[in-house]
């Protein structure tokens, strides 16, 4: 918050906190939040950070690409080329997503932005109908993650591209595939960022909802604490 006076970097930074708190329970306020903060400070990166990624949550994939567009002016990072690209798909552009792909090919950039860039690029040609390439764009993608896919940075990521193939290869009708890259995939995402693990017990017939709620007691059952109160009652009447 450096370069603004005292008063407004407080105010600023309160509004950014109480967005990154909300983000996930309630994606509208804590965009409402971001944005306040960015009508103070929009030339401040963080602060058009916080209104992409708050834009993103609550679903303003227009207003998402906007302030994603503005930070990579601002700081030259391909880094938010992946999501950019994913705006453009949710916005119903797949040939902007592949154009937005193609603009990254050879910048640096993140391995995880990296991995997303392809899964992205997957999932623009998928749309496209391009389902057998979209296949193909994954499987190479995670023989290039390889024997990283077990690190720290990139756990997830390779979680992501499990899941992606195995959405695509159920798409192709290839079951026993689809499922493979699922256990892949909830393997890796020790997390539970993703619902794979949800989807493979599904696909085995162990999708179970539990009730956690107490059961009726059967007619004419009768609970030791009711027959104590009874037997109390009663021995007080005998007197």
């Amino acid at each position: 918050m450096r370069g603004l006076p005292k008063e407004l970097a407080e105010i600023v930074a309160g509004h950014l906190l109480l967005a990154g708190e909300l983000i996930d329970e309630d994606p509208e306020r804590a965009y409402a939040h971001a944005e306040a903060a960015r009508r103070r400070a929009a030339r401040l990166p963080i602060v058009r950070e916080g209104a992409a990624e708050t834009a993103y949550a609550a679903g303003r994939y227009d207003v998402a690409l906007s302030e994603y567009r503005a930070l990579r002016r601002m700081t030259g990072s391909a880094d938010y080329l992946p999501v950019m690209a994913d705006c453009e798909r949710a916005l119903g552009r797949p040939q902007q997503a592949l154009r937005l792909v193609r603009e990254a090919a050879g910048q640096p950039m993140e391995p995880a932005s990296a991995v997303e860039l392809r899964i992205i690029e997957a999932g623009a040609r998928h749309d496209l109908g391009q389902t057998a390439e979209a296949a193909r764009l994954l499987r190479v993608a995670i023989t290039d993650v390889g024997h990283r896919a077990t690190s720290v940075a990139l756990r997830l990521p390779a979680a992501r591209l499990h899941y992606a193939l195995g959405d695509v290869l159920l798409d192709l009708g290839d079951t026993v595939g689809g499922y493979r890259e699922l256990v892949a995939a909830a393997d890796l995402d020790t997390g539970q960022e993703t619902d794979a693990q949800e989807r493979v017990d599904a696909m085995n017939g162990l999708d179970i909802d539990f009730d956690d709620s107490e059961p009726e007691p059967e007619p004419g059952f009768e609970s030791e604490d009711d027959s104590g109160a009874d037997t109390e009652g009663g021995s007080g009447r005998a007197d």
